[in-house]
């Protein structure tokens, strides 16, 4: 495995199938979107938005393609958009979803498909390891070990 920081590691972690890597390149790329999300701490802002969509992403700069996905309600395009998921999940409040509706958007399931796979995982989860996700094969090798 190549160390940390090098080019190589850092392309390994830009390769995860299905997942963008929120570095510097994808935060700066979502600096509007981001800030947008977070003004919707305020009541006002949300009830601005909801009362001119178009009009309140403008105004803090979206791109076209932050617009459109937001229109859409299209969280993957946001995420790809340099959304970050923990300030999306302020405007997927005021859309009515949840953070199992995002989640099931982000891994394409269905929200009932992405509960189960989070029960499922939990039986992976080691408490005595502090909480480690242990996956499938090394589980069942600490299962074995453990007779």
């Amino acid at each position: 495995m190549p160390p940390a920081s090098s080019p190589a590691s850092r392309d390994l972690r830009r390769s995860i199938p299905g997942t963008a890597l929120f570095d510097g390149d994808l935060a700066m790329r979502g600096l509007a979107l981001n800030a947008m999300c977070f003004s919707f701490n305020d009541a006002a802002n949300r009830a601005a938005f909801v009362a001119d969509e178009d009009g309140y992403c403008r105004k803090y700069g979206l791109t076209e393609v932050q617009r459109a996905a937001v229109a859409a309600r299209d969280v993957p395009a946001m995420l790809a958009a340099g959304g970050n998921v923990y300030y999306l999940a302020k405007l997927a409040g005021i859309l009515g979803l949840n953070v199992q509706d995002l989640g099931a958007l982000q891994t394409g399931r269905s929200v009932a498909d992405f509960k189960a796979m989070l029960i499922a995982a939990r039986a992976g989860v080691d408490p005595e390891l502090g909480g480690l996700h242990l996956g499938g094969r090394l589980a069942a090798d600490c299962q074995r070990e453990s007779v």
